[in-house]
């Protein structure tokens, strides 16, 4: 009768250093400040940051160029200076600006009695 009892207490010690043996395991690969799941999400942000540095990199140099040729190709600086300055050529053309009336504008006169 002895071993009848001994039995189950051995059988139940082994399923408690099983489950002991599995928590720390589990801890030790999914617990702590970088676990698994904390690993994988950073690398998923670091290939999202590298990208977006990739892009940004492309952006400055196409900036940079765009400076270039801004400092160095007149035909650039005519067409800037056509565009935003309203600046023209010569004696030869002339500049002619349309614009709208002010709202302000519009009703004063009109309205007589």
């Amino acid at each position: 009768m002895a071993r009848n009892r001994g039995v189950p207490r051995s059988l139940l010690m082994r399923v408690v250093l099983a489950l002991g043996a599995f928590g720390v395991v589990t801890f030790a690969v999914q617990g702590g400040e970088w676990g698994t799941f904390d690993l994988f999400r950073q690398e998923r942000r670091l290939t999202r940051l590298r990208h977006e540095v990739d892009s940004l990199r492309h952006e400055v140099d196409s900036l940079r160029r765009y400076k270039t040729a801004i400092e160095t190709d007149p035909a650039l600086q005519e067409k800037i200076a056509r565009e935003e300055f309203g600046m023209v050529r010569g004696k030869n053309e002339l500049l002619y600006r349309f614009t709208e009336p002010a709202a302000s504008d519009t009703g004063k006169g009109r309205r007589r009695r």
